[in-house]
């Protein structure tokens, strides 16, 4: 921990070389977790923490500072269960698949598919048995189904790599991009989902998150002072 610190820095985009600089959503739960100053802290879950810094960076300036308000949650939220991974790279997938562009859609499909195929390879199913938010997500889009069936078919096997870190991007960047009204919201409501799925497998009683008002945010996120 950085015993320099005076004041929280404001959060803001990418990494930072210490918090005077400023800091991501990942490097202040470094900071409260008591861990050396890093964006990749070990009391997260690797792709939970993954997750946390792309909706630090694509939210927009203006909203990130409300973000603030689910660090603590994420500290302690680890896990080496496999399931894990599956669970968060599902979520945000289907989150984003209906709503992101066609571009998008096709590689998310192939994510789902891909995930769905390592759940069922790894539980010994003889068939896909889809994750209910998955198959609501492909059923609205069809087309994309059947192209990433078609993909997934020729490709083959599950591959040795996961493949959640590329769909959290893929389903991150595309909320972030899409023609919606509140894009920097879903990416948020995304998060706070994500914390309370990685919650819920843990086994973790749901800490009560209220909405923080502009001028509390606003003062536990003031920046550093300048030196």
């Amino acid at each position: 921990m950085d015993a320099d610190i005076e004041i929280l820095p404001m959060l803001s985009r990418g990494k930072h070389r210490s918090p005077k600089r400023g800091a991501c959503f990942m490097e202040l739960a470094s900071y409260l977790a008591g861990e050396r100053w890093s964006d990749k802290p070990a009391c997260t879950h690797p792709l939970l923490a993954h997750l946390a810094r792309l909706v630090n960076d694509l939210t927009e300036d203006a909203e990130r500072p409300r973000l603030a308000v689910l660090i603590p949650a994420v500290i302690g939220l680890r896990s080496d269960d496999p399931v894990w991974d599956d669970e968060l790279t599902l979520l945000a997938a289907s989150r984003a698949l209906p709503v992101v562009s066609e571009h998008h859609q096709r590689s998310l499909a192939v994510g789902i598919l891909s995930c769905e195929r390592r759940r069922a390879e790894r539980n010994g199913w003889d068939e896909l048995r889809f994750h209910p938010a998955s198959r609501r997500a492909l059923d609205a889009v069809p087309l994309a189904e059947r192209w990433a069936q078609a993909f997934v078919d020729q490709v083959g096997g599950v591959g040795a790599h996961h493949p959640g870190a590329a769909v959290v991007e893929i389903a991150t960047v595309g909320l972030a991009t899409a023609c919606v009204t509140d894009p920097s919201g879903m990416l948020r409501d995304l998060l706070t989902d994500a914390i309370t799925l990685c919650e819920h497998l843990a086994g973790r009683e749901r800490a009560r998150r209220e909405e923080l008002v502009p001028e509390q945010w606003q003062q536990v996120c003031s920046p550093a002072p300048a030196r």
